[in-house]
């Protein structure tokens, strides 16, 4: 995959996750809201592993 596809697909989770935290914002079930909270901090975690690898920041040593 190229370096711009994987940048647009971190910006894509980064959406998703932005998403899910405004769900859980508006959740009223306590279990609910702390799932989506999860889940979006999963998906920042990957899109900002994903936006690095695209960008050369990985050290070869």
């Amino acid at each position: 995959m190229s370096a711009a596809g994987e940048s647009g697909r971190a910006q894509q989770m980064r959406a998703k996750a932005q998403d899910l935290e405004q769900a859980a914002e508006r959740a009223t079930d306590p279990q609910e809201r702390q799932r989506l909270k999860d889940k979006a901090r999963q998906l920042k975690e990957q899109s900002e592993h994903a936006g690095s690898t695209g960008k050369g920041n990985i050290d070869p040593m």
